[in-house]
């Protein structure tokens, strides 16, 4: 039987988060010889993951006697088959990947150890769509079913009296496709709009003529909502808290460069964009993307907790305690030590 893409995506992650009965039983020996595995995306919101990478922030961090190895993801679902595969130790992730390693493994699998960026999200349309109520009929993309843009773009639509269903039904169909075929399905005039992160928003605006229907960040206190983070299996954690603090350390000032060196910042993270994907971002691009986005190792927690609420609304997700989803206690540490604000959960 040809099952619809939604199921598809829905069976293949139940069947990877199968594992998640028996992860708290791969828990690594503490005595035994420490390794890194570190999981990433390309994305311009994972800049602090491309640039510790980049320049061996990370790696000089942990020692040369901490082998680290770097894995880039392209989507949250495929960081969370690694992390119940064990094929990873961290990852950087949106937070609805989180929330799900949270939910599937009954809070055992996961822990969210820092923030790292905040903002970097918008809905883009093409002409012809200025207001919400010409939204009704189109056809909308996002990321993956499930993931963080799309629980926004389904709490957003709800919120202006749209009713959409998970097979891409209702008064606004939503289509799950990956952030470059969402350019060329744009491109192709398939698609009306798309939610999705930077610099997949800054891209569909200067190469394809789109125009920025809602802006994320002016639907959140202060405009700071959570869009990467990272986050440690639990297993590790206990095994090698000093490995992860290094970690911490290293991002801490990562964060700070990234907040007062944006133009060599950048140059480095292009850099490694165009190692990964093969070409570089436009000036134009890179530019008007940044500026849409704040790193910080802040979490922002709550705007994870109103991301799993809306989750559940949308029936991604059934309602779940997060209680215990963070441990910032080494990042507190790190902070305190560099004489920084410390973040709560």
């Amino acid at each position: 039987m040809h099952l619809p893409a939604w199921q598809r995506a829905i069976a293949a992650l139940t069947v990877s988060l199968t594992a998640a009965t028996t992860f708290t039983g791969c828990s690594k020996d503490a005595d035994a010889q420490a390794s890194l595995r570190l999981g990433y995306f390309p994305n311009l919101t994972h800049a602090a993951a491309l640039v510790g990478i980049a320049d061996g922030t990370f790696a000089d961090a942990i020692g040369d006697s901490v082998p680290l190895t770097t894995t880039p993801f392209n989507s949250g679902t495929e960081a969370t088959e690694a992390i119940f595969n064990d094929a990873i130790d961290m990852s950087f992730v949106g937070p609805s990947p989180a929330i799900n390693a949270f939910a599937q493994s009954d809070g055992a699998a996961i822990r969210i150890i820092s923030g790292a960026t905040s903002g970097g999200a918008a809905l883009v349309v093409r002409d012809g769509i200025d207001t919400p109520a010409d939204l009704a009929g189109t056809t909308l993309a996002t990321p993956s079913l499930g993931n963080t843009q799309d629980v926004a773009l389904r709490a957003w639509l709800a919120d202006q009296g749209y009713e959409t269903t998970l097979e891409g039904g209702g008064d606004v169909a939503i289509t799950p496709l990956a952030n470059s075929d969402t350019l060329a399905a744009f491109a192709a005039g398939d698609l009306d709009g798309a939610w999705v992160p930077e610099p997949y928003a800054t891209r569909l605006v200067v190469e394809n003529g789109a125009h920025v229907l809602v802006d994320e960040s002016s639907l959140w206190p202060r405009g700071r909502f959570v869009t990467t983070q990272l986050m440690v299996t639990t297993s590790y954690l206990d095994a090698h808290p000093d490995v992860v603090r290094d970690v911490l350390t290293a991002l801490v000032e990562i964060t700070g460069r990234l907040q007062a060196d944006p133009e060599g910042s950048k140059v480095i993270v292009n850099d490694q964009l165009e190692t990964l994907s093969g070409s570089p971002l436009a000036a134009e691009v890179i530019d008007t993307a940044w500026e849409h986005l704040t790193f910080t190792v802040d979490p922002i927690a709550d705007s994870l907790r109103q991301a799993a609420a809306d989750a559940t609304e949308a029936g991604l997700l059934e309602p779940i305690d997060l209680t215990g989803i963070y441990d910032l206690t080494l990042l507190n540490e790190v902070l305190a030590a560099a004489g920084e604000p410390q973040v709560v959960a």
